[in-house]
């Protein structure tokens, strides 16, 4: 009799519900078009959840949300949706042309006589994790390698030894995202000072 009423107590309690969020804007899918990344949460969606794609977005659902506006609020947000499209597209291709215009620079850096660093900037702009990259570079090439603030406010990653070549053809090769012409290495010297001839 007291495991009756327990089973009629658990049944009663309400059950966690289980949420899918986006990958792309982690917000619930119904909720992806006050994000800014609409297009690209639509796709994601339709590849992953195909189901639920299907029930927020196909043409009979769109038809059944825009029935119960009237006319008015119909070709408000027919004008909304296709502002938010084409603002979202504007910002898509700035993020590429920016992409494509950033540089990634190759510093080789005179620390000592003969001792030398290697400084890499402008990885962070072809949305590449800067820490994962400088833990890559550390492995790859066997040598110390963080990263760290500069006096303009950036971020670079910072490779114990001249290693400028090498890094130069492993990001070439590894990140395919970065094209190769906005790959440039830069040769940092100090000047000697009082070195004239006698």
């Amino acid at each position: 009799m007291a495991e009756a009423a327990n089973e009629e107590s658990t049944s009663t309690e309400p059950q966690a519900r289980h949420v899918v969020y986006c990958a792309v804007c982690s917000l619930p899918p119904e909720y992806c078009e006050f994000g800014g990344t609409v297009k690209k949460c639509k796709e994601w969606l339709e590849k992953e959840q195909p189901d639920l794609y299907e029930r927020l977005y196909s043409d009979d659902a769109i038809e059944a949300s825009m029935a119960t506006l009237s006319v008015d609020a119909q070709k408000r947000a027919e004008k909304d949706a296709k502002k938010k499209a084409a603002k979202a597209e504007a910002a898509e291709a700035r993020d590429h042309e920016k992409k494509m215009s950033s540089k990634v620079l190759i510093k080789r850096v005179e620390r000592n006589k003969r001792k030398y660093v290697t400084a890499v900037s402008g990885l962070e702009a072809h949305g590449l994790d800067l820490k994962k990259v400088a833990k890559d570079f550390g492995k790859k090439f066997a040598t110390g390698s963080s990263v760290t603030k500069t006096a303009s406010g950036g971020e670079e990653i910072v490779v114990q030894g001249d290693l400028s070549d090498d890094i130069y053809d492993w990001i070439t090769e590894t990140y395919t995202q970065i094209p190769e012409d906005n790959v440039d290495c830069i040769e940092d010297k100090k000047k000697k000072g009082g070195a004239g001839p006698n």
